[in-house]
């Protein structure tokens, strides 16, 4: 499967050609980088540190596209916007990771699933997706009035959205889990005199600091007890592997918005 990977001056996106040269059935066709970066015109083999492949970087991500069978995406919105577009008219797959996209942008990748194969996950590693099916089902086994749900989240210091895509990936599994709307129902912010913890909210609290890739727990707190179910990324490629692994199982489906709980075999309608 030939594979494009933009953002590829990025870590993600390093970190995303050292997997798709590893992985069998899948080949590095085109790397896009970010308009004026330093890469731009480097072999992204040299720049993910795994010597020449034979692909310059470039920053036209249409010449990058044509004879592609899917791109692999974790960038900024108003990027993975304009990717989706592209890979619908190419009627390719569009593997998505990236956070902090709108309700509107959402809406764009709705409408691009209607030609790409598009998977879209808020994280795509196995284990926070295993841990959002375990996080839905205890929400539903605990009752609302004894039991309160709190998603902590904790990331580097460079990123630039919050709650965390995976955060609100738990939340919104558990928020299933309860059959309620998280966004009637989540907390974001609290500071200063808040009142009483309102019964049925799922709350939110989010730490930045050093060079973490990521820290997530939902934690369940009854009268005298508490769970913690909790994940813990302590590299990179688990994303870039579960990304790779996204394209492949999409390569042969018909156009549709797929999310890893699909390619994993985990939604409820696997």
């Amino acid at each position: 499967m030939k594979l494009v990977v933009v953002g590829a001056n990025g870590r993600m996106g390093q970190a995303l050609i050292r997997i798709i040269a590893a992985t069998e059935g899948a080949v590095l066709h085109g790397a896009v980088g970010r308009p004026g970066s330093a890469a731009i015109g480097k072999d992204a083999g040299e720049l993910a540190g795994i010597g020449p492949l034979g692909v310059p970087v470039t920053e036209d991500a249409l010449s990058a596209f044509v004879h592609a069978d899917g791109v692999i995406d974790f960038t900024r919105p108003e990027s993975s916007v304009e990717f989706a577009a592209l890979a619908a008219q190419a009627r390719i797959v569009h593997v998505i990771g990236t956070t902090g996209c709108t309700e509107e942008d959402e809406d764009k990748f709705r409408a691009s699933a209607r030609h790409a194969r598009v998977v879209k996950s808020g994280n795509m590693s196995l284990g926070v997706n295993l841990l959002s099916v375990l996080v839905k089902q205890a929400a539903k086994a605990l009752d609302a009035a004894g039991w309160d749900i709190e998603v902590l989240e904790m990331h580097h210091r460079h990123k630039v959205d919050a709650p965390s895509g995976t955060a609100l990936l738990l939340g919104e599994a558990a928020a299933a889990g309860r059959g309620i709307d998280l966004q009637d129902a989540s907390v974001r912010v609290r500071d200063g005199y808040t009142g009483p913890r309102e019964q049925g909210t799922i709350g939110f609290a989010t730490l930045r600091g050093g060079s973490v890739i990521g820290e997530h727990s939902v934690i369940m707190a009854g009268e005298g007890e508490l769970i913690t179910l909790s994940h813990s990324a302590g590299d990179r490629t688990i994303f870039a592997r579960g990304a790779v692994k996204a394209a492949l199982w999409a390569f042969d489906k018909k156009p549709g918005l797929y999310s890893m709980l699909d390619v994993l075999g985990l939604s409820q309608n696997s």
